[in-house]
């Protein structure tokens, strides 16, 4: 009688052990499969948007420089050409705005003048900071060099946007601290 009592302990034991254990398995193959599904899409995600981000890119180049024939990225910058000859250069710039950052895609001639200036994305309020996008904002960098490229208050060439200044400052600042610093690397490259 002791020994079934001992035997009904211990299988009774086993299954309390045996349903604890259970769980905790399941609960773990589940936590693993879902982390290495989690990482697959995470890693095929990522390949496409940054095959998308450079298919803006490149449609932005071929936008700011009509003439170009090839391009080459050289470590910060695109050098752009029209045939064999370099037409300008191209770089990206990132500014904190009013609502977080502003992408932006600037094109120089080989004068280190600003050809143009496009905003690839920004999180800025709409309607009041989105307006940084506008030809009438982004238009008026053209033909600038780096000594004209602030606001108009701040003695440079550029009006800022009306409720927006938080943003027009931000592409300013931006663009005129990348722009000085891809001057100096491209000097020095070339």
């Amino acid at each position: 009688m002791e020994k079934e009592n001992n035997t009904d302990r211990k299988s009774a034991g086993s299954k309390i052990l045996a349903s604890k254990i259970y769980p905790l398995v399941f609960l773990v193959v589940i936590v693993l499969i879902s982390v290495s599904l989690v990482m697959v899409i995470g890693n095929m995600t990522q390949a496409k948007i940054a095959g998308q981000r450079d298919a803006e890119i490149l449609k932005q180049l071929n936008i700011i420089f009509p003439e170009m024939t090839d391009f080459k990225y050289l470590d910060q910058y695109y050098e752009i050409y029209a045939g064999n000859d370099v037409a300008g250069f191209a770089f990206t710039v990132t500014g904190k705005g009013y609502g977080g950052d502003i992408n932006m895609l600037a094109g120089i001639d080989t004068n280190y003048n600003v050809k143009a200036l496009t905003i690839l994305s920004n999180t800025e309020t709409p309607g009041l900071g989105t307006r940084i996008e506008e030809s009438a904002f982004t238009d008026q960098f053209k033909g600038l060099g780096l000594q004209d490229i602030s606001l108009s208050k701040d003695g440079g060439k550029i009006d800022a946007i009306t409720g927006a200044t938080i943003s027009s400052k931000a592409v300013t600042d931006a663009l005129r601290g990348q722009l000085e610093e891809i001057i100096e690397i491209i000097k020095n490259g070339n």
